[in-house]
Order: C-alpha cells, then sequence, then structure tokens
C-alpha cells in the first residue's frame, strides 16, 4: 500500500489525473475501471484537460464503472451512465461503445450481475481500477456486512449511504435504494487500484479501512491486501493518521 499525500482536493485530483494519465499513455487500450460521486469529479477534469492540450488519446481505451443505481435510465440526471457522459465520455475522444455501466432498469438482478462480470472477464480485467471510499468505509457500494461479496451483485444501500445521496435528489422518496455493484473480486483483480479521498468527514473511513483490521464491516480495507493500491488523500482524510505515516 502506498499513501501518498495531498495539500487539497485540487492537488489530490492532478495527482490522482496524472497516474491515470500514465496508464493510458503506457497502454493505449487499457481497460480502465471507473468511479462515480464527487470524489473522482475533479480527476475527470484534470483529465479533460490533458485531453484537450493533446496530452492524452483515449480512442483505443475501454472502460467499465464500479456500479448503477437500480430502477435509473441511462438518460435519467442522477444515473451513473449520465453522469459519466457528463464529466468525462462526452468530452474526450472515447469511443462510447466500449464504455460500459451496469443496467439499472434491468429487473433480473442474477442476469444482469452475470452479464457484467463475463463483460469484466471478457476485458482480461481491468488495468487500473479508479475508487472513491464512503464515510462508512464502502467502495462501489459494497457495504459494511458481514461477508465480502466476491461478484457484482444487487445492494440495499445502507441509511447512511441513502442520506449522503439525498442531496443529489428532490426528495428523499426519491432517492435510490438498491444498486448493482461491482464486487470486491472484480476490484481486488485489477492490476492497480487507484483511490482518491478528501474531507475531514472521510478521515475516520481513512483510519478504520487502512489502519485497523481486515473487515467486512469496512470493506475498504480488503485493499490492504492489493499487490498495487495506492491512496491518495488530502491532509483533512489524512487527520486521524497523520503521525502514522
Amino acid at each position: 500500500m502506498r499513501i501518498i499525500s495531498a495539500k487539497d482536493y485540487q492537488d489530490v485530483s492532478r495527482k490522482a489525473a496524472n497516474i491515470i494519465a500514465s496508464q493510458v499513455i503506457l497502454k493505449p487500450n487499457c481497460v480502465l475501471g471507473l468511479a462515480t460521486g464527487s470524489s473522482p469529479v475533479g480527476t475527470y477534469q484534470q483529465l479533460i484537460a490533458k485531453y484537450e492540450a493533446g496530452e492524452l488519446d483515449f480512442s483505443q481505451v475501454r472502460t467499465v464503472n464500479l456500479d448503477e443505481y437500480v430502477g435509473l435510465t441511462a438518460d435519467h440526471d442522477q444515473s451513473y451512465a449520465y453522469f459519466m457522459r457528463h464529466n468525462l465520455f462526452d468530452h474526450v475522444n472515447i469511443d462510447q461503445a466500449n464504455t460500459n455501466i451496469p443496467c439499472g432498469v434491468e429487473p433480473d438482478a442474477e442476469k444482469e450481475c452475470a452479464r457484467y462480470d463475463a463483460v469484466i472477464e471478457s476485458m482480461g480485467g481491468v488495468d487500473l481500477q479508479l475508487l472513491g471510499l464512503g464515510p462508512n468505509g464502502h467502495i462501489g457500494f459494497n457495504e459494511p456486512c458481514d461477508e465480502f461479496v466476491p461478484g457484482t451483485h444487487r445492494v440495499e444501500l445502507t441509511e447512511a449511504t441513502i442520506n449522503a445521496n439525498a442531496r443529489f435528489f428532490e426528495s428523499m422518496d426519491d432517492v435510490p435504494r438498491f444498486a448493482y455493484t461491482m464486487g470486491i473480486r472484480g476490484i481486488m483483480q485489477a492490476d492497480k487500484v487507484l483511490m482518491v479521498v478528501n474531507g475531514a468527514n472521510k478521515a475516520q473511513a481513512v483510519k478504520d479501512c487502512f489502519f485497523g483490521s481486515v473487515t467486512p464491516q469496512a470493506p475498504g480495507s480488503i485493499l490492504q491486501l492489493h499487490k498495487n493500491f495506492t491512496l491518495v488523500a488530502d491532509e483533512a482524510a489524512l487527520s486521524l493518521v497523520k503521525d502514522l505515516l
């Protein structure tokens, strides 16, 4: 595990984008695992800037996203399919036929999860997986539970996650209660894993996941066992562990 300390969110985003850019430059047809939420937005903005400056070519890149809300269509403005188009795909020269996101409107969970695992396998796995970290330690939508779930699965979101997501919806009633998410095996099989974390509200999760025991009650803790895991976090997110670095 490698921990890179950054001054603030902008610095986190810049350093993470440099790591992803290096992957794309070294392997133009790489498979990127992508994340949503507020944490990676700055990273995507940095990647767009590099593309616009002529420094990056996404034409051969393939992507798989971590998750999608159950019940939202791909054109819903809070779906993760929409998020990815709005925050990255529409602004670079990626072939959107090479982008993959779970289908939130597939009612058969077993069918959709098996399909998505097959998509990842057909690509030969993920070269670099980007992650954020939930305040409760979740990665993707792998929530705290009694066991690590290996494959893509349908998960009931915790109240903490629902409350955290409520700011994006008009009312609490509109917030999805379920999601499809890549499982722990899919994340751990990536050649490299890169996590971006910022803010004091994530400090306890950072401490629990990376300076405590490996437990499904803190899902991100499994990354302690990954062969090539990099955490890029700002000073606020590292505030509870600064004496341990």
